[in-house]
């Protein structure tokens, strides 16, 4: 289990070491950076099968025992988001790959991008709170040299927008360490679920509401996302897919865990639900709003967001699983709609509405995946998004959470809307300026990592059975966080 833990993380960071060596050569780094990430992905598929067999496992790094040392710790939640976030991280490496003139063509970009990749599987597998501030840094650090590459004006105001924001976040979070330890003595997870329960209301109170602020922030939850609309439309394509799909979801992770093992009930439900109904309805709205595929999808990065918190809202096994199932369909449903938007832009030079048309016919191909993408992330049958949709509506009804339930019905169709929205101005109208349809030609590469990734939304549907008593198991285990801690301590 320690080489299955520690791969992961460690992999991507080799992988880096040794691209930055071959910085002279953009194919030896293209090679090392595939290479790596195909690995990273075999070791966590390699742990999720041990973890759904075995139960939980834990490692210390180094040897030092928890809650001194670097605990590692996968349970079947963390090793699910493992696997499908690599997914997504190798679709999109591929796409920066075949991209011409192009998405990787900086000595730079490799070595980076293998740095967030382990990043985000050290954000998944940790066990202590500071190795998850670790995380985020790393996140941040490498985010902000992906999201300026090119060097446009536009750019770096919108990078230096979302650093700021983002340390504004990370010093919050430095915070809330600090008082953590202060009243308890650790910052281990598991000893911190133990000691939680002997510290004074009003101060668990507070570290929950901080923590969530903190964590809100990354996640672009209501009223905390003001800072994405902007930030990721004018990132190269594949930073934007990789941006919009998966790291936004590491934060809502984060909110997961800590609020389900460190503050059960602290936060009350009404206030958790009615920030997923405003996160819901200010994302689509947001969304009807704007006459651009790329903003239209940023805004619904904040609108699935909420539908994420409604179902751990609830505190239920089956609101956990629904919000367990939700991720792993929309990670890379979210990132294969912005690739399909690259394609978009490869092929007419724009994603303004006003200003592509008629790409049924002219890219029948690119219609295709955008209509298989766009049909799941609106919820229609038999879409992944349905199955995820689906399994959050009855757990609302189960618990009596009638609102939440109506707001997530309106918000479906409201992303149906938007979705027809871009059909109609994109692959069913006519551009005011044909000219704009008069772009080169998309490579195979661009195609093959995109139909890829929704072939993957395609078999999240097909195995919805099977994913979702998965689903349903890492539910119970996020609601009886005992084996868990058990893991970690008790070694």
């Amino acid at each position: 289990m320690a080489a299955t833990l520690t791969l992961p993380v460690v992999i991507p960071l080799v992988g880096a070491a040794i691209a930055l060596l071959a910085w002279r050569s953009i194919v030896a780094q293209r090679a090392v950076a595939v290479l790596a990430v195909v690995a990273a992905l075999g070791a966590a598929s390699l742990l999720l099968a041990r973890v759904e067999r075995d139960g939980a496992g834990a490692t210390d790094v180094g040897g030092w025992p928890a809650p001194i040392g670097i605990t590692l710790v996968a349970d079947l939640f963390s090793a699910l988001m493992l696997v499908i976030g690599l997914i997504t991280i190798l679709a999109v490496l591929l796409f920066a790959i075949g991209h011409p003139a192009t998405d990787d063509d900086t000595p730079v970009f490799h070595p980076v991008y293998l740095v967030l990749t382990a990043g985000v599987a050290l954000a998944f597998v940790t066990g202590d709170l500071f190795n998850l501030f670790v995380a985020f840094e790393i996140m941040l650090v490498s985010s902000y040299v992906l999201i300026t590459l090119g060097g446009r004006q536009e750019q770096i105001r919108t990078g230096m927008t979302y650093v700021v924001i983002n340390l504004l976040a990370s010093s919050l979070f430095v915070a809330a360490i600090g008082f953590a330890y202060a009243a308890t003595g650790t910052v281990n997870l598991a000893e911190l679920a133990n000691r939680m329960a002997q510290v004074p209301d009003g101060v668990r109170t507070t570290l929950s509401l901080l923590t969530l602020l903190v964590f809100g922030i990354k996640a672009a939850i209501f009223p905390l996302f003001f800072w994405l609309p902007d930030s990721y439309p004018t990132a190269r394509t594949s930073v934007t897919a990789i941006f919009a799909g998966l790291l936004t979801k590491v934060g809502v992770y984060a909110i997961v865990r800590t609020q389900m093992l460190l503050f059960p009930g602290q936060t009350p439900t009404w206030v958790l639900l009615a920030i997923a109904a405003a996160t819901m309805i200010v994302g689509v709205l947001g969304a009807i709003a704007q006459n651009d595929m790329k903003r239209i999808l940023s805004f619904h990065i904040i609108s699935q967001i909420g539908y994420m918190l409604f179902g751990f809202a609830l505190f239920t096994v089956a609101g956990a699983a629904a919000t367990v199932l939700f991720m792993l369909h929309q990670i890379p449903v979210k990132t294969s709609l912005f690739l399909v938007g690259g394609l978009i832009e490869q092929r007419t030079g724009t994603t303004a509405l006003d200003r592509v048309g008629g790409m049924v016919h002219k890219a029948p191909l690119i219609a295709a995946l955008f209509g298989l993408a766009a049909l799941s992330l609106a919820g229609l049958p038999p879409f992944s998004g349905f199955v995820g949709k689906l399994a959050l509506v009855e757990a609302g009804f189960d618990a009596s959470a009638w609102a939440i339930v109506a707001v997530s019905l309106v918000v479906s169709v409201l992303t149906l809307f938007s979705m027809v929205k871009i059909w109609s101005g994109v692959f069913w109208g006519v551009p005011d300026d044909p000219e704009a349809t008069d772009g080169g030609p998309v490579p195979r590469l661009l195609y093959v990592s995109s139909a890829g990734l929704v072939a993957v939304t395609l078999l999240i549907a097909l195995c919805a059975g099977p994913l979702w008593d998965l689903s349903v198991r890492a539910g119970a285990q996020l609601l009886d966080p005992d084996g868990y801690v058990a893991v970690v301590m008790e070694r």
